[in-house]
Order: structure tokens, then C-alpha cells, then sequence
């Protein structure tokens, strides 16, 4: 199993920050009391457990936000990819799982065993879900490698599986082949890919996708 590790090894500058907790003075408070009172008051049957509901649902989120954040991804004790992002947000909700979020995007680079670059994948947003062991690139998604560029609006990395996925997307290989499709899926070295109903302009030998 792959064991990914997050170092953030640089940072300018690193704030902590609660959102959605509320100070409320007295006279606000006594008002909301009053008008929550009214609306149980008032509320029968379905819309009381709408309301039971709305209020159950209330998640308070923790932020640590780091600026200028490079994040290293190792394999068994060796880096395997470097990435960088300008904003990284560790966010841990009252309730559920922590994650990284990425929300000005995200530069990675794919490292071989010299720490030389043979590939990134760039994103303008991220979001790494620690528990569940995936990462999800949204927006204006580019992979590029020795054999081929990917470009999408969503591709996901799930760590268990070592292996990437996109619901549709467009393949251009290094001859110029241009194939648009769905369900595409790579192994996390990107060495070969899979992608269904491809369509464009390809050079096909033999049956078989370049």
C-alpha cells in the first residue's frame, strides 16, 4: 500500500482561523430565542422535522491556512512528487474527517528516482480527503508527460487503488493525436491510459489507441 506523506517543508506567513462561530449579544440572543420559540410554535408535523433538521445539520469548521505551501509526496521513503500550492487550508470540521483544500490550485510535479521532473499536473483548485485516501483536482485540469497531455474539469487520484480517473476529458499524445472520450483512467505513473467512445483526430494501427 502506498503510504503518502504530507510535509509542508516552506511557508511565509500562517494564520489559524474559526469560522462560523457566532458572538451574539444579549439582546440578538433574546430576539432569536423569541423567534425560534414562534417558528416551533407554529411549525406542525413535516416542517417541524424540517426545522429539527436544518438545525441538526450546523457544522462548525476549523481553518489553518498556509501561504506559499510545498507539499511532498512520498512512496516507502522516497519523494516521489513535489507540489505547490499558493494557499493550503487544513480544515477540521466539529464533525467528519479532516482534509487539505487547495482553493487557489495547485502546481505537481511527478519526480523519478534522480528528483528529476518527468511530468506535473496542474489544477485551479485541490482537495486532498485524508481519511478516504483521495485527491480531487477540479477546474481547468492539465496533466502532461513524456507521452501524452491530459486536459479535463475534474480528475481524481485514489491513493488505495494507485490510480487516476476523470469522467470525460481530451488526450494529446506526442505525434499530435487529439482523442476526446469518457471514463478515462491511468495508473498514477500515467505509463499507459484508458479512455471510452474516443472521438477526434487519431492515427489507430492494428485497432489499438496510440
Amino acid at each position: 500500500m502506498v503510504k503518502v506523506k504530507w510535509l509542508m517543508i516552506y511557508n511565509r506567513w500562517s494564520a489559524s482561523n474559526n469560522y462560523w462561530t457566532s458572538k451574539i449579544v444579549s439582546r440578538t440572543f433574546y430576539f432569536l430565542l423569541f423567534t425560534f420559540h414562534f417558528i416551533l410554535s407554529s411549525c406542525e408535523g413535516d416542517d417541524l422535522k424540517k426545522v429539527s433538521s436544518i438545525t441538526a445539520n450546523k457544522i462548525t469548521l476549523s481553518k489553518d491556512r498556509t501561504f506559499g505551501a510545498e507539499v511532498i509526496y512520498s512512496d516507502s521513503a522516497k519523494v516521489k512528487a513535489k507540489g505547490y500550492a499558493t494557499i493550503l487550508d487544513k480544515v477540521t470540521p466539529s464533525t467528519g474527517a479532516t482534509y487539505m483544500e487547495m482553493p487557489k490550485g495547485v502546481k505537481i510535479y511527478f519526480l523519478d528516482d534522480f528528483l528529476r521532473s518527468k511530468g506535473s499536473i496542474t489544477s485551479d483548485y485541490a482537495i486532498n480527503k485524508e481519511a478516504e485516501r483521495i485527491t480531487i483536482f477540479r477546474k481547468n485540469v492539465v496533466v502532461v508527460t513524456d507521452n501524452m497531455t491530459f486536459t479535463t474539469e475534474e480528475l481524481t487520484w485514489d491513493e488505495n487503488k494507485r490510480m487516476y480517473f476523470s469522467p470525460a476529458g481530451t488526450v494529446t499524445t506526442k505525434d499530435g493525436n487529439i482523442l476526446n472520450g469518457t471514463s478515462f483512467s491511468a495508473p498514477q505513473d500515467f505509463s499507459t491510459y484508458s479512455i471510452t467512445m474516443p472521438s477526434g483526430q487519431a492515427n489507430v494501427e492494428d485497432g489499438k489507441l496510440p
